[in-house]
């Protein structure tokens, strides 16, 4: 038996495990005749992409095996889940962590069952499924995992299959650009691989309909050397030697394309990167020229041309199945009886006689076809997280904080923590920013390393370098999410930083992430994953040029809304609390940190001990601006959130104080939301009683919507005590102060707000509330003139 001939056997029973899974309930191996009892009575799941990933995952296989090369499978169509389930069980993998599911006949009953029903495993490549890194639910993103997961990673190849549905989409559009951010000196490689089989879920793809030309133009231009084969034309149900061997000539060339690549880059050598074998480059339309320099390098992506649904039905119902739209869900709907023969028919085409033993076990000759142990593409440990958890090697936070004396650009003295972690961490710490690194005072990491860039640089062009480790020259929220997802998922620590209204353009990506953190954190079997941070800047209370399309705080209101075990918000008011937080973060784990921080000048409230106890708190009742003891009980608790309500509530307190000196006021800051929730790590009942009493008013000032504050305790007793004042869609060119005026969180609305609590005479609340409002139109007619706040303002 050939190898061909042996590799078509997996084939066959990958796709004979997975058909099965859709509609078997009992009878497994087909011994008698079918019944509908033998048949699940929903049939649910997808069809159309699975025989064409079951026939590239057996190529990929063989290249394991060939090259003992390290090989992870990321799938980005949207389902076939049954694909990666069938070729994990016959790897042995899913049995080991799922032995309930065992080799035999039984197993097989039960591996069937559970696909796409009821209290079992759904239809996408989920984080229960062994070599799972990427779901695929939501389409887009498994090119940037891809590129994330083989950065540091110099001998890992990503495989990533990506759907020619799923090619439509925004986040893939600009992921194909990954190959620019690789340095392949450090740098693992990512083998793209459209899956063209036509159709979605009831349209014809785009790439599908324009000419093999206008294809191999579009891909080379993003620095592609490209692939395109067809196979299946030949398909006959028995024989597929033909598709079996160019796709094998067309894997051989992309690897060794891959491992010259390299080689050249890391021996200093340049070689030629064009690899063709005679059959190979005639369907290779784009012959690279030899690599003289790095923008001669073109990295291999295959473009993979199937029937949809291949080897499945051909016909059902007097229309066509197998090569349209019909067969991208369940080809077979078994609506009508004469379906139970169609299916049947379709089943025993695979002859499951000829693939397993009587037991149910998997013959032995398609068994040795895999690889062993780890090189198994569902064993391979970076789809686990790595072997175990790396912790990062951090300086002591505590050198780089800064006194209370003076004001502070909290983002830039960050900056100077962050170049040291990438200084002590050089393989397994980076950062990503859409084109904003500098913007949002990330300097310092710049004197460490440059911005990594394997295009075109030119003597005006600042900080690029084909060795950089920051990633901020490619203008893409979607792609600098999905690189630190990757990069994250396969075990390596880092951060997005991105402007805040902006960062709201991966709101999804971050939901199917935090879904992935949920459902993995307390799955044995996979690695402790380090957190995803993002770093959210340049926000909405700053709006001197930007205006109003600047202006969106509402993404820690998204997160929140999902598990706060896995989603911490975090408010830094000043540098040291955000240095104190941000470390935090970097050594937590299986979370998403968000952080909102500050770019601009401002006050430093806390001394570096004090930050860290805050971070560590969360919330904390700061004394310093209280004007009672925290023991006492006050007529009202002013809280605050953020750095411009800390700003403003201090002032606030400071221009009612001398006013009402007899009112006791309770200051209280809170740094992480998630301690509001109810949920995991969030305050007790005594705890929450003991910081906002029984029965006081509280007034609460938050950086962002102030309905996510409400939202947040409203499961507290006595909610209807507080006042909310947050960001309330008002304000475009402005200054500073303006815009927390025209939001009614500067600190005249807040200082009229705390008077209604003063137990005074009501003619001199009434005189005071008139004072403040005096000052507000004295700054409104100031800045119409001179176009900033008055020094009254800007020093409180």
């Amino acid at each position: 038996m050939d190898e061909f001939e042996t590799l078509d056997r997996y084939f066959r029973c990958t796709n004979y495990l997975s058909a099965a899974q859709l509609y078997l309930l009992d009878n497994p191996l087909l011994t008698r005749p079918l019944q509908r009892s033998d048949v699940k009575n929903k049939i649910v799941g997808h069809w159309g992409t699975v025989p064409g990933q079951n026939f590239i995952y057996a190529h990929l296989s063989r290249a394991v095996k060939k090259y003992d090369q390290d090989i992870i499978y990321i799938s980005g169509p949207g389902h076939g889940g049954n694909f990666l389930v069938a070729n994990s069980y016959i790897e042995g993998t899913y049995t080991k962590i799922y032995p309930d599911i065992t080799r035999d006949k039984a197993g097989l009953q039960k591996l069937f069952r559970q696909f796409s029903f009821a209290c079992g495993i759904s239809s996408h490549c989920a984080p229960e499924v062994p070599g799972s890194m990427h779901e695929g639910g939501e389409l887009g993103y498994s090119l940037s995992h891809g590129f994330g997961a083989v950065l540091d990673n110099p001998s890992l190849i990503a495989a990533v299959i990506v759907g020619d549905g799923e090619a439509e989409t925004g986040p893939t559009a600009c992921s194909w650009w990954g190959i620019k951010f690789l340095n392949p000196k450090t740098d693992g490689a990512v083998l793209p691989i459209l899956h063209l089989n036509g159709y979605k879920i009831s349209n014809p793809t785009l790439l599908a309909r324009i000419s093999q030309e206008e294809r191999e133009k579009y891909f080379s231009a993003f620095g592609y050397e490209v692939f395109e084969i067809e196979v299946g034309t030949e398909d006959d149900g028995e024989k597929r030697t033909k598709s079996h061997k160019i796709m094998a000539e067309t894997i051989d060339c992309a690897v060794r394309q891959i491992h010259k690549i390299w080689g050249s880059a890391r021996s200093g050598i340049p070689v030629s990167v064009t690899a063709g074998s005679a059959s190979v480059t005639a369907v290779n339309t784009a012959a690279s020229p030899p690599a003289t320099d790095e923008n001669a390098i073109k990295y291999p992506l295959i473009i993979l041309k199937s029937p949809k649904g291949w080897t499945g039905v051909q016909e059902a119902d007097g229309k066509q199945i197998t090569g349209s739209f019909r067969a991208h869900q369940v080809p077979v709907d078994m609506s009508k009886p004469e379906h139970l023969a169609v299916v049947e028919k379709w089943l025993k085409s695979y002859r499951p006689e000829e693939l397993f033993n009587a037991d149910g076990t998997v013959m032995d000759d398609i068994l040795a076809f895999c690889p062993r142990g780890s090189r198994r593409i569902t064993a391979n440990p970076a789809t686990y997280g790595g072997t175990e958890y790396r912790s990062l090697q951090l300086p002591n936070v505590s050198k780089y904080f800064v006194g209370t004396d003076e004001k502070r650009q909290d983002m830039l003295v960050l900056s100077n923590f962050v170049a040291d972690i990438i200084k002590y961490n050089p393989t397994q710490f980076r950062f990503f920013s859409p084109d904003e690194a500098k913007s949002n005072r990330l300097y310092t990491p710049f004197d460490i390393t440059k911005r990594i860039f394997n295009a075109e640089i030119y003597d005006t062009d600042e900080d690029l370098s084909r060795d950089g480790r920051i990633v901020d020259s490619v203008l893409s929220e979607h792609l600098c999410e999905g690189l630190l997802e990757g990069y994250t998922l396969t075990g390596r620590h880092g951060f997005f930083a991105s402007y805040e209204s902006f960062a709201r353009v991966v709101d999804s990506m971050l939901t199917q992430h935090a879904k992935w953190l949920k459902l993995t954190k307390d799955m044995e079997w996979r690695s402790t994953l380090p957190c995803l941070n993002l770093i959210a800047t340049s926000h909405c209370w700053q709006q001197d040029h930007n205006g109003f399309t600047h202006q969106d705080p509402g993404l820690a209101a998204h997160l929140l809304d999902k598990d706060t075990s896995v989603i911490r918000a975090y408010y830094p008011p000043d540098a040291n609390s955000l240095l104190a937080v941000f470390n935090k973060c970097m050594n937590d784990t299986h979370k998403i940190n968000i952080i909102t921080a500050a770019k601009h000048s401002g006050f430093q409230w806390l001394s570096g001990t004090q930050a860290l106890r805050f971070a560590e708190d969360g919330i904390s009742v700061w004394d310093d601006f209280s004007t009672c003891a925290e023991t006492e009980d006050p007529d009202v608790v002013l809280a605050c959130c953020g750095d411009t309500p800390t700003l403003e509530c201090v002032a606030a307190v400071k221009i009612i104080k001398p006013r009402f000196p007899e009112l006791k006021i309770r200051f209280v800051n809170v740094i992480d939301l998630g301690r509001l929730s109810g949920r995991e790590d969030s305050l007790t009942p005594n705890e929450y009683e003991r910081i906002f009493t029984a029965d006081r008013p509280v007034i609460f000032v938050h950086h962002a919507y102030p309905n996510i504050i409400r939202a947040l305790v409203s499961h507290r007793p006595n909610v209807s005590r507080f006042v909310f004042r947050g960001y309330e869609e008002e304000g475009q060119i402005t200054t500073g102060f303006d815009m927390r005026v025209l939001n009614s969180i500067d600190r005249y609305h807040i200082a009229c707000d705390l008077a209604e609590y003063a137990d005074a005479p009501q003619q001199k609340i009434i005189a005071a509330v008139d004072e403040f409002h005096s000052k507000l139109a004295e700054h409104t007619e100031y800045i119409a003139e001179h176009g900033i706040d008055p020094d009254w303002i800007v020093n409180i």
